[in-house]
C-alpha cells in the first residue's frame, strides 16, 4: 500500500486559486458600482499575497516542525516586519520614485508607520495560518489513517512471525540439554529467554520504545543464538549511545541482526560486525556479515522489505537504508533522522 493523500498538490493549488478569487472580489469590486482599479489597491494586493505566502511557505513550517513559544514569536515577528517593511518597500519607495505618489503623507515616522501597520499586517498572518492549518490537518489525518491502515496490515506478520519458530525451538532443545546434563548457565538461558519472550508479548505491541530496549533484545537474541553455534565470540560490537532513551519504534533494528545471524558465516575470524552511534537527532545502525554457504531459511521473521515499509511510514524522508550485497559480504546501513 503506498500512502497518498486525499488532498493533492492540483487540489491545494485549486483552493489557494479560489482563496484569491474570492479576495479580489472582495478587494477590487463595489456593489453598484463594479470594478474598481486603482494603483494602490493592485498594491494592496500585491503586499498581501507577497506576505501571505512569506509566512506559509518559510515561516509556517519551521514553526511547526517544533513548536515552541519562541519559536512562535519569532515567526510571528518576521512576518510582521515582512510586512511591514515590503508594504513600505513597494507604496512608499517604488510608487514615489517612479509614479511620484506614495500612500502615507510625507513625514509620516518609522514609528507610527510600523505600529500602523501591525493591524493591516494581521490579515495575511493571521489567513495564511488559518489556511496553512487546515491543510497541514487534513494531510495529518489522512497520513494517521493510513498508518493505521498499515498497522492493521502487518499486525498479522507480525504475531506469526516477530520470532522465528525454528529459533525457539532450537534454543529449547539446547536449553534442554544444558538442564539435562546441568550445564552451567542453564539458568541464565532460561531467563534470558523468557524475556526475549516478555519483549515479543509486550513491547512490540507500543508505537516506540527506547533505543536501549531494542539493543537488550538484540544482545540476548545473539546470547541465545550463540548456543547452538561451536564458535565463540563471532559478533563485534561497535557502540556509542550518546542517549540510551531515544525512543523508536520495536524491531527496527534487529531484524537486520536476525538476517545476518540466520544467513551469515560466523566465526571469529568472519565475526558478525554491529556498529550503532545514537544521539538525541540521529541514529547509525550498520551490520556486516560474511555470506554463508547454507540453505536459506525459508521463514524470514519481520523481513528486510518488512522493515523497509515501516521506515518509510515512521520516518517518510526522514532516512537512508543503504543494502549491498559484495561477494562474501552482505552490509547494512540505516540512518535515522529523529527530528
Amino acid at each position: 500500500m503506498q500512502y497518498k493523500s486525499s488532498l493533492s498538490v492540483k487540489k491545494e493549488l485549486l483552493l489557494h486559486i479560489g482563496l484569491w478569487l474570492v479576495a479580489a472580489y472582495f478587494t477590487l469590486f463595489s456593489p453598484g458600482k463594479g470594478i474598481l482599479l486603482s494603483m494602490f489597491q493592485l498594491t494592496w494586493m500585491l503586499v498581501i499575497i507577497a506576505a501571505f505566502y512569506f509566512n506559509y511557505l518559510f515561516i509556517l513550517p519551521r514553526v511547526f516542525n517544533r513548536v515552541n513559544i519562541f519559536k512562535v514569536i519569532a515567526g510571528l515577528v518576521a512576518a510582521y516586519l515582512f510586512f511591514i517593511l515590503f508594504r513600505y518597500f513597494i507604496e512608499e519607495l517604488i510608487m514615489s520614485w517612479f509614479f511620484h505618489s506614495s500612500n502615507y503623507p510625507d513625514g509620516v515616522s518609522p514609528l507610527y508607520y510600523a505600529s500602523d501597520n501591525l493591524y493591516f499586517g494581521s490579515l495575511p498572518v493571521i489567513l495564511s495560518t488559518f489556511f496553512w492549518l487546515i491543510i497541514r490537518n487534513i494531510r495529518l489525518a489522512d497520513h494517521n489513517r493510513f498508518i493505521a491502515e498499515e498497522q492493521k496490515i502487518t499486525e498479522i506478520k507480525f504475531l506469526k512471525a516477530q520470532i522465528n519458530p525454528h529459533f525457539i525451538f532450537n534454543t529449547l532443545n539446547n536449553i534442554y540439554s544444558m538442564v539435562y546434563f546441568k550445564a552451567e548457565g542453564s539458568l541464565t538461558a532460561i531467563e534470558k529467554l523468557s524475556n526475549m519472550m516478555r519483549f515479543t508479548t509486550y513491547q512490540s505491541q507500543k508505537d516506540q520504545i527506547p533505543l536501549s530496549d531494542e539493543m537488550d533484545y538484540i544482545k540476548t537474541y545473539i546470547e541465545l543464538e550463540s548456543l547452538r553455534h561451536e564458535a565463540k565470540d563471532f559478533v563485534q560490537w561497535d557502540l556509542e549511545i550518546e542517549d540510551p532513551s531515544v525512543l523508536i519504534p520495536p524491531y527496527i533494528l534487529s531484524p537486520f541482526v536476525e538476517n545476518a545471524l540466520k544467513h551469515g558465516l560466523l566465526s571469529a575470524p568472519t565475526p558478525l560486525r554491529i556498529h550503532l552511534k545514537a544521539t538525541s537527532s540521529q541514529i547509525h545502525f550498520s551490520v556486516i556479515n560474511h555470506i554463508g554457504l547454507q540453505q536459506k531459511d525459508s521463514h524470514q521473521g519481520i523481513g528486510i522489505d518488512n522493515v523497509s515499509k515501516r521506515l518509510e511510514i515512521y520516518y517518510p524522508n526522514k532516512h537512508r537504508l543503504d543494502i549491498d550485497r559484495q561477494e562474501q559480504q552482505f552490509i547494512v546501513h540505516l540512518q535515522i533522522n529523529l527530528q
